[in-house]
């Protein structure tokens, strides 16, 4: 294992860290700052938001400055804005140390996961993208709980540190031991919105964007949708939050195995209508320890595990720009993410919190609809060029 790509994967383990632990730790938030609970995940929803808009303008704009130091100049503004965070006297400042740390993490991930293509042999790229993208998603399994459990145990302030000092190793590692590499093609921030001029993409972007909103509700305000059983326990926190991202992480895997051998659109059709009934059920399993368990194991299994296939289908729809539509639909998740903050806040008042799952269910069925509009486009592509079928099946 190239040490460099672990450096990188831990990177984006500090990023995916800070974007999913506030969920474990958003009633501290909303006590230390005397805010309700909607108005306190709203610091998901700037991070998410000020990552998903500014990672492909950045991108563009950032094309001539050297790799190396734009990974470095990223750590740094996202060390500076998570310890920012932590001595945020008042919300409104929390808020914009937490667009100062999205502005990092857009700076980062695109930057890392190039680096990472760039430094190995061609036909060990793929394998070098998916040790850098699994730093991200280990961070729902271990990294977010534990963040989780330090805020819990002591202050929510401490979990911001915590994060700082994952992203302040990985920096430490960048500066010894990564070279200095060339500096990409240059790609305008047109050309790398012009895939979407495809219905194919726009129609699979979309369903990614709508179902990430959806089951990210919930997420988003996940220790008051548990409330009833977890009773603000850290420890059971954690452990939950472990299940969700180990049992999504494993999920991700096989989905991907599964797109290779039965087709995306299958195992997309499937884990949509899946998502829908975790959702809906979900205000019905949060009233027993065991139930909450199970629904939680198999929400994160089925959301994680619809990423790999519509990764799957994006590049044999757009197999001429894969990086490009890959992280356009890396900025859609964050979008949902987003979304997801804004709408929970809304709907907390009017339904409760438990009763978000009933939201969501509406958003993923609302995806599944996509999903299928977009097979739709994909049959009469491959209708039109037969010779394309078999990669987009």
């Amino acid at each position: 294992m190239d040490k460099r790509l672990l450096i990188l994967a831990l990177g984006m383990f500090a990023l995916g860290t800070d974007s999913f632990v506030m969920a474990g730790i958003l009633p501290e938030i909303s006590q230390s700052f005397d805010v309700p609970i909607g108005v306190a995940g709203q610091v998901t929803t700037v991070y998410a938001v000020t990552y998903a808009l500014l990672a492909p303008t950045v991108a563009a704009i950032a094309a001539h400055v050297p790799r190396k130091t734009l990974l470095l100049l990223s750590l740094a503004t996202f060390v500076v804005a998570n310890l920012a965070t932590a001595i945020a006297p008042t919300f409104g400042i929390a808020l914009a140390t937490r667009v100062l740390a999205g502005l990092g993490a857009a700076m980062f991930a695109p930057t890392a996961t190039g680096a990472a293509a760039t430094m190995v042999a061609p036909e060990k790229r793929g394998f070098a993208l998916a040790v850098v993208i699994t730093g991200l998603t280990a961070s729902t399994a271990l990294g977010t709980p534990i963040g989780a459990m330090i805020g819990g145990f002591g202050d929510w302030r401490l979990t911001m540190v915590f994060v700082s000092a994952l992203a302040a190793a990985s920096g430490l590692g960048i500066w010894a031991l990564l070279p200095h590499l060339p500096l990409p093609p240059k790609i305008t921030l047109a050309q790398r919105v012009a895939p979407i001029r495809d219905s194919r993409v726009a129609l699979t972007l979309l369903t990614g964007l709508v179902y990430q909103t959806g089951h990210f509700i919930s997420y988003t305000y996940f220790t008051v949708v548990f409330d009833g059983v977890l009773n603000h326990n850290s420890l059971l926190i954690g452990a939950m939050l472990v299940l969700w991202g180990t049992s999504g992480m494993v999920a991700n895997l096989i989905a991907g195995r599964l797109s290779d051998t039965i087709g995306n659109r299958k195992v997309i059709f499937g884990g949509l209508i899946a998502l829908t009934l975790t959702m809906a059920l979900l205000p019905l399993a949060s009233v027993n320890i065991w139930t909450s368990a199970i629904a939680v194991a198999v929400w994160g299994a089925v959301a994680w595990g619809l990423l790999a296939p519509q990764q799957h289908r994006l590049v044999a729809a757009a197999a001429h720009s894969a990086p490009v539509v890959l992280g356009l639909n890396t900025s859609g998740t964050y979008l949902g993410v987003t979304a997801a903050g804004v709408v929970g806040a809304l709907a907390i008042p009017a339904v409760g919190a438990h009763n978000l799952g009933y939201i969501g269910a509406i958003f993923v069925i609302v995806a599944l609809v996509l999903a299928e509009l977009a097979t739709l486009r994909i049959d009469a592509a491959n209708r039109r060029h037969p010779d394309e079928s078999a990669a987009s099946a």
